[in-house]
Formats: structure tokens, C-alpha cells, sequence
């Protein structure tokens, strides 16, 4: 799977289950650590462990398996790592202290939900007689 489309379903995932502020950033040119940075926040601990839970195993259900998972046990952060795509889901106080959308706001900021608005205009347009 492509870096995008599988930062793409990341985030797409992860709205599913009612992740809070997810933003998709573009890296690569930037860093080597990856090509995307997904970030969301979940609205406690036990959302942001479910958030993470669901992510993986929908993506194992797609073929992607996390190269390792950090901070599943902490009560703020889960680092999820698909080499090319990070996924960062922190708690909302945890995502307003580590700030990683400032420090890394030399990446571009892509609209993941571009597909989805045009699929559901395109469904509406057709409804329409």
C-alpha cells in the first residue's frame, strides 16, 4: 500500500471511532523518519488504547503490520509504526504539551477526507432528479 493511501485510511479509521483532530502531514521532504505523520487524540486513556486497538487490527485485516508500537501502556501517547506512516494518538492533554503539530509544521498539512467529500457529493448529485 502506498505511504498515502495508507495514511489515508489511517486517518480514515481512526474518524470511525470518533478520534478527535487528526491531521495528516507530509514529511518526507523534510525527514527520513517517514513520509506521513498521522496525529489525533482520543477523548481519555481508555479511548486512546481503543483508538489504537482498532487501528491495528484493521490494518492487519488490510495486510499492514506495525513495525513496533510504543507507549501502549502509558496513559497519554501511542506511537504506532508503519515505516513509511506514524500514527501518533495522544490524549488531548498529552497532544496540546508535546505539540507536534508546530514542530513539525514544515510539513504539509493534506486533506485526507478529499475522496470521502467527493464521493458523497457525487452520491447526492445522483440522488437528485
Amino acid at each position: 500500500m502506498e505511504s498515502f493511501e495508507l495514511a489515508k485510511s489511517a486517518a480514515r479509521l481512526l474518524d470511525e471511532k470518533k478520534a478527535e483532530n487528526i491531521s495528516v502531514i507530509k514529511i518526507d521532504d523534510i525527514s527520513s523518519l517517514a513520509d506521513y505523520f498521522v496525529i489525533a487524540n482520543g477523548r481519555g486513556s481508555t479511548h486512546v488504547r481503543s483508538l489504537s486497538d482498532e487501528l491495528e487490527e484493521k490494518l492487519k485485516l488490510m495486510g499492514v503490520m506495525p513495525m513496533r508500537i510504543e507507549g501502549y501502556r502509558s496513559d497519554n501517547w501511542v506511537l504506532m509504526d508503519y515505516a513509511n506512516v506514524v500514527v501518533h494518538i495522544f490524549t488531548q492533554e498529552a497532544r496540546d504539551f508535546y505539540d507536534l503539530d508546530r514542530l513539525w509544521a514544515d510539513g504539509v498539512k493534506t486533506d485526507w477526507q478529499e475522496d470521502r467529500f467527493l464521493m458523497e457529493y457525487e452520491a447526492k448529485t445522483e440522488e437528485t432528479p
